[in-house]
């Protein structure tokens, strides 16, 4: 036969059971956030991917949140009010009506991937599919239009027929931009 605790004693230990919760914050706010979260005394994890950005008179490492406006915090029920009360910090992400909680080894996975890889960054797919007529945003192929054939990880397989010939190319994901055409002929 199975026990039962005084619900006092487990309202108790909910109060003080600390879970990873998510953030939402300001744009750009997100280490922001994170370091006033620490100085009041919360733990927060801002996961940070490394970038080389250039510019036209040099190059600089810079630390970039890998996920924009979200930021982690590890809090029990006590804590949740105050981190409300941070600046930067917009509200919690839901999830069923509750804030959504994260499990201890997903963060720690995040970290583990962050050491151990240093090129990661969160790709979204969701609005590319394949047939889709996008236009290049940089680099060799700069505003050339083409059509997705195959989507292989952060690159897109695409073919260009608008210089007198069928040209194949790998564009990493982040260098296109979805072209409408109907928006197009509708301005003209």
């Amino acid at each position: 036969m199975e026990t039962r605790s005084n619900p006092a004693e487990l309202s108790r230990s909910n109060l003080l059971e600390k879970k990873w919760l998510v953030l939402y914050t300001r744009p750009r706010w997100e280490k922001k956030a994170d370091r006033l979260l620490k100085e009041r005394g919360i733990e927060s994890y801002c996961p940070l991917r490394h970038v080389q950005n250039q510019w036209a008179d040099r190059k600089k490492e810079v630390s970039l949140p890998l996920f924009n406006s979200y930021i982690f915090v590890h809090v029990n029920l006590r804590e949740e009010a105050s981190v409300l009360y941070t600046m930067g910090v917009l509200g919690f992400v839901y999830y069923m009506g509750k804030p959504a909680v994260v499990r201890d080894n997903v963060i720690e996975e995040v970290k583990r991937n962050l050491a151990a890889y240093k090129d990661v960054e969160i790709v979204n797919l969701e609005n590319i599919s394949v047939g889709d007529r996008v236009r290049v945003k940089e680099g060799l192929f700069v505003n050339q239009l083409g059509n997705v054939v195959q989507i292989n990880g952060k690159n897109v397989l695409m073919v260009f027929d608008n210089i007198n010939c069928a040209l194949v190319t790998h564009i990493p994901f982040q260098q296109i931009d979805i072209h409408n055409l109907n928006n197009k002929e509708n301005a003209s």
